[in-house]
């Protein structure tokens, strides 16, 4: 991924002075003088410089449960894993920290809500709030029975992919488990190392599930032809070994030597310190089409869950880059109205990947069982546009090395255009 933000439909901008107007929920007016933002990755960061931009000047609280200022997660199975970045290069913010006048308690965990009292709950002691951002994330989701061998990983944060950096200096065998963007990423990385990759999907197809079969079996024959063993249609039934992992058994009896296993199978939302607060918690934290998730609580990021009208008002979370970053500066101006009226987030997904020589993108909010159209290039040259359509709708665009083409389709979505529409546009 890159730091590009695209388009950014949300447009709304509130709040000016000291502290910021607000309305209480029994219609007196209120203020906001404390604000606490948890979560001290992308989508936090971005809420509280955007904060700062507004003219809020009261104070500010983020609170991070890792040790680390905030970083970009993108490089980490990248760049970072290859070791040609470093923590300098993955920093989400070049400014100097003070310009933000916001106290950063990095290594505090959030434990709970009080939503009477506005209070968060920490393992450092409760902090109390007149607005709140929530922007914890996700975190990896693990294979049941997944056992805590030394050489087996997930890769999320930064000491995930500094543990597996170090696992790789082994040079052996590498076992991956789940060929989704960051499986597929970790496992080209590899190859570009020089190790043997042995790749393992459910699946019959790599992400069949949101790209359909055809660009799966686009996307298996890019990996197979450098050099990756990809195993489709498998499924895992342990992973073993004594003072380390040493192998992984399927489910068939087939058994992969492997010096390092990475778990590749997708990311939940970490909202286990949200529950019995009385927040709708329902893959992600519910929030309303303006990002408000409860009387002065707003969610941004992979945490939250929310009718997107870009999307006919399906309620949707999303994992991307840019939608954390769009986010988090929505929810920054929605905290300041408080309980009042707020505008809606509308968002067109976009997100990337580097494989290889290979720029993936997608805009959009593709499925496998959409209607699938090539528009652009051929599947053979690796170098294309389909585009995705539901209903006559237009629903995204898959593109392989044209990212100058597949953003004008991020503009159709945005206007609502049709598939037929879209189908013309491309022939223009």
């Amino acid at each position: 991924m890159t730091r590009e933000s695209g388009f950014r439909p949300f447009t709304g901008r509130y709040g000016a002075g000291v502290t910021a107007a607000a309305v209480a929920p029994d219609g007196t007016p209120a203020r906001i003088a404390r604000i606490v933002v948890v979560g001290a990755s992308l989508a936090g960061l971005r809420a509280a410089e955007e904060l700062r931009r507004l003219g809020f000047a009261g104070s500010l609280t983020v609170l991070g449960a890792e040790a680390h200022l905030p970083y970009d997660r993108p490089p980490l199975s990248k760049a970072f894993l290859a070791g040609t970045a470093d923590r300098a290069a993955v920093a989400l913010r070049r400014q100097p920290y003070e310009e933000l006048g916001a106290d950063f308690r990095l290594g505090v965990r959030a434990t709970g809500l009080d939503l009477e009292r506005r209070v968060v709950r920490t393992d450092g002691g409760e902090v109390p709030y007149d607005g709140l951002v929530i922007a914890t994330g996700a975190v990896a989701r693990r294979l049941p029975d997944q056992p805590d061998l030394p050489g087996v990983h997930t890769l999320r944060t930064l000491d995930d992919a500094e543990a597996l950096r170090d696992d790789l200096a082994r040079s052996g065998p590498v076992v991956v488990v789940g060929a989704g963007f960051v499986g597929a990423e970790v496992a080209a990385t590899c190859r570009g190392l020089g190790i043997p990759v042995t790749v393992l999907e459910a699946a019959p197809t790599p992400m069949q599930r949101g790209l359909g079969p055809v660009l799966g079996d686009t996307l298996a024959a890019l990996h197979r032809d450098h050099g990756v063993d990809l195993r489709t249609g498998v499924e895992v039934a342990g992973i073993e070994g004594g003072d380390r992992v040493e192998r992984v058994r399927l489910a068939d009896g087939a058994v992969i030597e492997a010096d390092v296993v990475v778990v590749g199978v997708g990311a939940v939302p970490a909202t286990d310190w949200l529950e019995g607060s009385r927040l709708t918690l329902d893959q992600g934290v519910v929030c309303d089409e303006t990002l408000l998730a409860a009387p002065g609580v707003v969610a941004a990021g992979d945490v939250a869950r929310w009718p997107n009208p870009l999307a006919g008002g399906e309620r949707v979370r999303l994992e991307h880059w840019t939608n954390a970053s769009e986010q988090g500066v929505a929810a920054a101006a929605r905290v300041l109205v408080g309980d009042g009226p707020g505008e809606p987030f509308a968002s067109v997904p976009f997100v990337w990947s580097d494989q290889y020589d290979v720029k993936i993108q997608v805009v959009g909010h593709v499925r496998g069982d959409d209607t699938v159209e090539l528009v652009d290039g051929t599947l053979d040259d690796r170098r294309f546009v389909a585009i995705f359509g539901r209903d006559d709708r237009l629903t995204g665009a898959v593109a392989f090395s044209r990212p100058r083409l597949v953003m004008q389709y991020r503009r159709l979505l945005v206007e609502g255009a049709t598939f037929a529409e879209a189908r013309a546009f491309a022939a223009s």
